[in-house]
């Protein structure tokens, strides 16, 4: 009972702090839990039906292509955002309700939770909010291969065309005008694009990103075929000059970077990336911290909506627990797993002792030390490595010096690898573990299932089982289907 009774509590304390912060945030949020529609209503409670809400069309030829490409990229657009809320909040509810049927033995019902999922948190930025998008090059509409934009067809059919962005709600300005320049600029090369690396070809892709306040960084991919370091160069010098002397010049870059590679993706240390222009990094700020972005750094696609984000996974992982709201240190360790450039355990830093990142990726890790130091944290460590190699040995330790463990993890689609989650399930310090899923209706529900299934020896889960308490579903993506959903799992 008493067991039930702290549990209870800490959700008490949880949804508190949480609902502090969204009416200070969100002025429409009233004192139930829920958002004021534009309209100046909440939400309704009555199921979406389709045939109410204007269809998107099947793809006859009097469908533009612009119209195509907003289907593929950005499916909701034609619904009003309250629409596309209700829909993602029916997703999560549906996606979790098989959480649930699991845990009680049941198939799953829809609408069968066993355990609290809050309204969708909105996005405070709707239209523009991507910091980052990547353009593809390759043949438009009118057949043209120095075509940079997106996608719409596949390659297994053969139909591929790219089609400009520049209409697409979710891309900013500042992005659309890159790649039109970045457009002009390969029509005038002499070099051909790289659509097929068997067929040859030079100019690929072009990734932007930005900041809230307008910095702007460009990166160039480029295939070097059989030319020599001394022809790239000639080229490189053509785009340097291009973006700061020339018709590019107009995008205002604030840095310029270019990388060759034979490769479709490669990282930073196999093939670096070179600044020509401009400065190393631009900056961005989350909950007033500052953090460092890299070319090839991870950061969060939509900055306002991050706020959003960040402050729910805190709230989640350390409530404070005095009723005037002030802060309360948790006398304890934070593990940060697939931490990433550091920045959620970074903004969580003031409400626990230590905090411990771990990363695959040695680049990012650097960005975390650096951030760190910027914001003068100092408590804050961070470990470049494979989980599932440095998370067990790492936990043992901390659980041997006797120290109260939490852990947030935000790995990719593919999920947290099973040593990571046998490390997490067999250690009886942690207590409270939040898991941040862009997409938990893929592998990532393989490892909620696993951190809360009953103990089974053949799969060497041992430990006690966590159970899920709350979940909080924060639209990260508007216009799209996607949404980030935390989930607080405690024992």
């Amino acid at each position: 009972m008493a067991l039930v009774a702290a549990r209870s509590k800490s959700v008490i304390f949880v949804k508190r702090d949480l609902l502090r912060y969204l009416r200070k945030t969100y002025p429409r949020f009233l004192a139930n839990g829920t958002i004021v529609t534009e309209q100046g209503n909440p939400p309704s409670k009555k199921r979406w039906r389709k045939g109410k809400e204007k269809k998107p069309p099947s793809w006859t030829d009097d469908v533009s292509w612009e119209e195509r490409l907003a289907d593929v990229v950005t499916p909701l657009w034609r619904l009003s955002y309250d629409k596309q809320l209700e829909l993602k909040q029916q997703n999560q509810e549906k996606i979790l309700s098989e959480l649930s049927g699991h845990l009680s033995g049941d198939s799953p019902v829809r609408d069968k939770l066993s355990f609290p999922v809050l309204p969708v948190l909105p996005s405070p930025v709707r239209d523009g909010y991507r910091n980052k998008s990547t353009f593809s090059v390759n043949r438009g509409v009118d057949g043209n291969p120095k075509t940079v934009g997106f996608y719409v067809g596949t390659g297994r059919k053969g139909n591929i065309v790219c089609v400009s962005g520049d209409h697409l709600l979710n891309m900013p300005q500042k992005h659309k005008l890159v790649a039109r320049c970045y457009q002009d600029f390969i029509r005038l090369s002499s070099l051909e694009p790289c659509l097929l690396f068997h067929t040859g070809g030079h100019w690929r892709e072009i990734t932007v990103r930005t900041n809230k306040e307008g910095c702007t960084m460009a990166i160039v991919y480029f295939h070097p075929q059989s030319l020599t370091p001394a022809e790239v160069a000639v080229h490189k010098a053509e785009l340097v000059d291009y973006f700061t002397q020339g018709p590019g010049s107009v995008c205002q870059l604030d840095s310029l970077y270019f990388q060759e590679s034979s490769m479709t993706r490669c990282t930073h240390e196999q093939s670096p990336y070179q600044l020509l222009y401009g400065q190393p990094h631009i900056y961005e700020e989350i909950l007033d911290f500052k953090f460092r972005i890299s070319a090839d750094a991870f950061f969060q696609v939509n900055q306002a909506a991050a706020e959003v984000l960040y402050a729910t996974v805190r709230d989640l992982c350390v409530p404070n627990t005095e009723e005037d709201g002030g802060q309360t240190k948790a006398g304890s360790t934070l593990l940060d797993v697939c931490c990433g450039t550091g920045a959620m355990g970074i903004t969580i830093s003031p409400r626990v002792d230590k905090i411990i990142g771990i990363e695959l990726i040695e680049q990012a890790v650097e960005d975390a030390k650096h951030n760190a130091a910027l914001n003068n944290v100092l408590n804050c460590e961070f470990i470049s490595g494979k989980a599932e190699a440095v998370l067990p040995g790492l936990i043992s330790q901390l659980s041997f010096a006797g120290r109260c463990l939490t852990v947030v993890v935000n790995p990719a689609r593919a999920g947290l690898h099973h040593r990571v989650v046998r490390a997490l399930r067999n250690q009886p310090a942690i207590r409270r573990l939040v898991y941040v899923s862009c997409k938990p209706d893929g592998e990532a529900m393989r490892n909620f299932k696993e951190l809360c299934c009953d103990p089974n020896s053949q799969k060497k889960l041992t430990g006690e089982a966590f159970s899920p308490t709350l979940a909080v579903p924060v639209d990260m993506f508007p216009h799209t289907p996607h949404c980030e959903v935390v989930i607080l799992f405690e024992r």
